[in-house]
């Protein structure tokens, strides 16, 4: 549950609420691509279970994007953007390796990478055409930057655990641009 307060200075602007909306649906399609993609991960490689990953996850420090600023009390519509800006740029050069690892899906790795760019272009576009500030957020050990992969296994098991983390990224992205279109 988010904890923001309304936010007066958008809730009448038109603009604001279609960009919101628009956002929205991209949220839905990458969804539901990345959904299919961890399911070809799941299939192709056989790693369906994420708690069986944990040591896995703890060994190569994989670490979610952080969007700690769009739950909190005190929250900004313009860090809370820059926090779904920056996450998706992270996802954006973590599906590389989904794409090593699925070669026979390129076409839909590629389609995603090019979603995902899309959508963090459009709300840095967003922000600028709103005059919000853009805050760049340092990057928590492990997260922005791939692992370093030793073994065929770690990639595999990278993917998987990318894939989930960048579900779960987007449902609090959906969740916390949903809430501001309420407001």
């Amino acid at each position: 549950m988010l904890h923001a307060a309304p936010l007066p200075e958008f809730s009448g602007d038109q603009d604001f609420q279609q960009f919101l909306q628009k956002d929205l649906e991209y949220i839905r399609k990458i969804k539901g691509d990345v959904a299919q993609v961890q399911e070809l991960v799941c299939t192709t490689l056989q790693l369906c279970n994420e708690e069986e990953l944990m040591l896995v996850k703890q060994k190569l420090g994989i670490s979610p994007a952080p969007l700690d600023q769009c739950h909190s009390k005190s929250f900004q519509v313009d860090a809370c953007f820059s926090q779904i800006r920056d996450g998706l740029q992270a996802y954006h050069g973590h599906l590389a390796l989904l794409l090593q690892l699925l070669p026979a899906h390129s076409g839909l790795v590629d389609a995603l990478r090019l979603d995902v760019s899309n959508l963090s272009t459009n709300i840095q576009q967003q922000m600028e055409d709103l005059g919000l500030n853009t805050v760049t957020y340092p990057k928590a050990e492990g997260q922005g930057t791939p692992p370093s992969l030793s073994s065929d296994f770690d990639k595999q098991a990278s993917g998987f655990i990318i894939s989930a983390n960048f579900k779960r990224f987007l449902e609090a992205a959906f969740r916390a641009l949903r809430h501001l279109t309420l407001v």
